[in-house]
């Protein structure tokens, strides 16, 4: 249908309104309190995780680890906090804009003083080590032996087998005494959060055939030389025919520069005019903290030719060394650097005037849920970024709800929560979750879901190509008369990677969803993710890093440069580009999903629908670690599948800024 320039005139000016605003979302209802056992005790039920079972049971917890647990209060008005969280986003509400500040909101909603003094009490009274209480008081952050938690709550604690983890879980509903436990929604004393992950990859970590990055040199001279691409096409190789018997293809991409993130998402010019991110903050959470991030961060930024961060730029909350925990069990702080990393670079390199504000918890657990409401509790940035994720749904209903709970707040403050879908694609490899399921907490309908995409960039600075992520691998091989073939049928049989997302199993579907979302792909359930951006190691973002040598004493070695992907590049590209929507309407988006769904409404060229391509858009790439040379087929992410319009790869699509350059030339 062509428009005339009168009705583009109208449909610009709806969408430029619907962009500072949001819409009306479905809440998530859980089950009520539970209710007192004969015993006089109170059972909770949804404290036991789904894989806890007589199949894997391994016996009795080590008595001589701790367990990190968490006690959850519920709020006073849930359904009230649930309706602020409606008005506070709904254009057509009397409450529209008009968000809480953490005072208010907690003074509403928040558990009683008393009633959590009286949890607190009981915990220390039991000798547990209390680890963390925030201002909300929605829950308490502890720690005990298996011993002590069983005492304490009713129950024995075992250890079992899942996706090829150790975990420790009670092995029959915990309980509480009915003076406390009227006072408690939900206990976890169970290790399904120790399985929370950075979503990030580094170029080559293509399974366990290799090890990633361990040396510069190739253990095996290549079947074809590859050297990395700048921008796609620089270097084009022959390989066997593939795809309509092409037989050249360009080579993996070194690693995209801040310049060329900023030129292929359309920033180039509004950062040289000013809109930048410049007034706004962007919040990272992870776990942990790089003890050489500041300095890592301007190595890469002095490299590019950007600006430094300075101390009012950059600024950092985290706890000290000494206080981290369950190293192990979460891949210890080296684990963690590269997602620190990433995150500050990659916002810092597409929103280079905005704040940067790390919060690093003391684990992967309760330490983020601390670290969370740090920000929340006072307010300290009004978008959000969380690149981590659980293996899939397998949360007890407890933890999820106690996730919520913050969730709400943030909304209700007007604060917008951004997290990575996952790497892993649907989740449904035997090591893995082993049926599609989404991550969460990225399927949680209360935050913002973000995807991933391969991109090529041309050598001017444009999009070439975007794809769906999902990589697919076939191994080159040479064979006897010296030619090449590749090891079984295209596509290959490796999968390295690709975006998470797909059909929750615990949360209906928003109402922001509806009538976008095919009824035929949500079953009138949430589906994940909302929006998309760059996420393929193949086609990352360079990041400068001094690598954490030794865990114990966080000594670093040498900067070097690594390329990097996943959806943990994608969650903080989209929260800058977010910030620069923030500067350049003046307006505090918050809680963005029932604005991007309304703008896709109004106006679908918003967003880069990535679609199916034909022929498959494909790369070539040759490990320095093993030799070992792929034909990389994009766009093949498990049972995930791209489509025009909505998909559970991409979501909308990417963030495009046609509609940002009309709202911004209208302001300055």
């Amino acid at each position: 249908m062509k428009h005339s320039r009168t009705t583009d005139q109208v449909i610009h000016k709806r969408a430029i309104g619907i962009i500072a605003t949001t819409a009306a979302v479905v809440a998530f209802l859980m089950a009520g309190a539970p209710a007192a056992n004969a015993d006089g005790r109170v059972s909770y039920s949804g404290s036991v995780p789904s894989w806890a079972t007589a199949q894997n049971d391994q016996g009795a917890a080590p008595a001589d680890e701790t367990v990190q647990g968490e006690i959850y209060l519920p709020l006073r008005d849930l359904k009230g906090a649930e309706n602020l969280a409606k008005q506070v986003s709904n254009p057509s509400l009397a409450g529209y804009r008009k968000a809480l500040s953490p005072a208010q909101w907690i003074a509403r909603f928040s558990p009683s003083q008393a009633d959590y003094a009286s949890v607190l009490a009981f915990l220390k009274t039991a000798g547990l080590t209390i680890q963390g209480t925030p201002d909300s008081r929605q829950y308490v952050v502890f720690r005990g032996t298996p011993q002590q938690l069983g005492s304490v709550f009713g129950t024995s604690l075992h250890a079992y087998d899942y996706a090829g983890h150790r975990l420790v879980a009670p092995s029959s509903a915990p309980s509480l005494p009915a003076a406390i436990g009227a006072k408690v929604s939900g206990v976890s004393i169970e290790q399904s959060r120790t399985l929370t992950r950075p979503d990030s990859i580094v170029q080559g970590d293509i399974g366990a055939s290799e090890t990633p990055q361990v040396s510069r040199k190739a253990a095996t001279a290549p079947v074809i030389q590859t050297p990395c691409s700048h921008y796609v096409g620089e270097h084009v190789v022959t390989v066997p025919p593939a795809y309509n018997g092409q037989t050249s293809y360009s080579t993996y991409n070194c690693g995209y520069t801040p310049q060329q993130l900023r030129s292929a998402y359309g920033l180039t010019d509004l950062t040289r005019r000013g809109v930048n991110g410049s007034g706004q903050t962007v919040a990272i959470i992870d776990a942990y903290a790089s003890p050489s991030i500041l300095q890592d961060a301007n190595g890469l930024a002095q490299q590019n030719g950007e600006p430094l961060l300075t101390a009012s730029s950059y600024q950092q909350l985290v706890p000290p060394a000494s206080q981290f925990t369950d190293q192990a069990a979460c891949q210890y702080p080296s684990g963690w650097q590269g997602e620190q990393t990433l995150d500050v670079e990659s916002v810092h390199s597409v929103a280079p005037g905005a704040r940067i504000l790390y919060v690093g918890g003391t684990d992967c657990g309760g330490g983020l849920d601390i670290a969370m409401s740090k920000i929340l509790d006072n307010k300290l940035a009004n978008i959000v970024s969380n690149s981590y994720g659980n293996v899939g749904e397998a949360v007890p209903a407890d933890v999820i709800q106690g996730e919520v709970d913050l969730q709400l707040q943030a909304a209700g403050e007007g604060i917008g929560l951004y997290f990575s879908s996952g790497d892993h694609g649907d989740e449904a490899a035997p090591n893995e979750v082993g049926h599609p399921s989404p991550d969460f907490p990225a399927s949680s309908p209360w935050v913002t879901s973000v995807g991933g995409t391969s991109l090529g960039i041309d050598k001017n600075g444009a999009i070439a190509w975007e794809t769906g992520w999902g990589d697919q691998l076939d191994k080159i091989v040479k064979n006897p008369d010296g030619t090449l073939a590749y090891t079984s049928a295209l596509p290959g049989a490796l999968f390295a990677g690709g975006a998470g997302g797909g059909v929750s199993a615990v949360f209906s579907a928003p109402e922001y969803q509806r009538g976008i979302v095919p009824q035929a792909l949500s079953n009138g359930y949430r589906v994940s993710p909302d929006v998309s951006a760059l996420a393929d190691p193949y086609t990352g973002f360079q990041i400068g890093i001094r690598p954490i040598v030794d865990d114990t004493t966080l000594a670093t070695g040498d900067y070097v440069n690594e390329t990097y992907g996943g959806t943990s590049l994608a969650s903080p590209i989209v929260a800058a580009q977010i910030a620069i929507v923030q500067q350049a309407t003046g307006r505090t988006i918050g809680f963005a999903n029932p604005t991007l769904y309304a703008v896709d409404r109004v106006l679908p060229s918003a967003f880069r629908d990535v679609v199916p391509q034909n022929p498959p858009q494909a790369l070539v790439y040759t490990s320095r670690n093993s030799g070992n040379s792929y034909f990389i087929t994009l766009d093949q992410d498990t049972s995930l599948k791209t489509a025009r319009g909505y998909d559970d790869v991409t979501g909308l699509g990417g963030v495009s800024f046609t509609l940002l350059s009309l709202v911004a030339q209208g302001r300055h």
